[in-house]
């Protein structure tokens, strides 16, 4: 899909690609072989499915810049045959990049242990042209996302990358509430359909965000 002359693609689990001039990689995970190499890299989390070694490496080139958690370094340095440049993220940073902006937000969970608030493990804002991509990383519903509401505006377009597949983070009915409390201009299921989540999570919350009124699409997995 197509916001403002980004280009938006969904890569399955919870990764995505951000394009316009620049291909900005969000948790690339069982990506296939042959795809365009990365300008940025943005990893959540050290999690395997989120900080993966082998889609990191078909992604990475010379001036790749990855930016990831403190947890994530043993991995991105073990990548030799691209000289990248690694920048390292904790909640409530920004790094700017000329016309891109990369804010990092928190993600954790709140009644669960598999991400701990104290890891310092995020979520990702990518402002580019007039898009406003918000990627919650594995999270639950939390406080934070509030102040979200914000980047919505008349001649901004908030897209929230939510993830609805339970167990490690929100199932859909936790993700179209956090979807009501943003108040994005669409919203966008994610982290399902592959290690945990059907489509049919994806679909419930769908059904759940537009009895809210809250714009949403289901991306068909690149």
């Amino acid at each position: 899909m197509k916001i403002d002359g980004v280009e938006l693609k969904w890569l399955g689990h919870a990764g995505f690609l951000i394009k316009n001039s620049s291909n900005i990689y969000i948790d690339p995970y069982n990506i296939p072989d042959g795809i365009e190499k990365a300008d940025y890299i943005l990893i959540t989390h050290s999690h395997h499915d989120h900080c993966s070694f082998a889609d990191i490496s078909k992604l990475a080139k010379d001036g790749t810049k990855i930016i990831c958690t403190a947890d994530c370094q043993s991995t991105i340095n073990r990548i030799k045959d691209a000289k990248i440049k690694m920048e390292i993220a904790e909640p409530n940073q920004e790094f700017d990049f000329g016309n891109l902006k990369i804010s990092t937000v928190p993600a954790y969970n709140t009644d669960k242990s598999f991400h701990p608030k104290d890891e310092s493990w995020v979520g990702y804002i990518v402002k580019i042209n007039g898009a406003i991509i918000y990627h919650a990383g594995d999270t639950d519903k939390i406080g934070e996302m509030q102040k979200l509401t914000g980047y919505n505006q008349a001649d901004k377009k908030l897209i929230a990358l939510l993830p609805v597949g339970g167990k490690y983070t929100m199932n859909s009915e936790e993700a179209a509430e956090a979807a009501k409390m943003i108040k994005p201009f669409l919203a966008i299921p994610m982290h399902y359909g592959s290690i945990v989540g059907t489509k049919e999570d994806a679909e419930e919350f769908v059904k759940e965000c537009k009895e809210n009124n809250i714009e949403t699409e289901i991306l068909e997995k690149e």
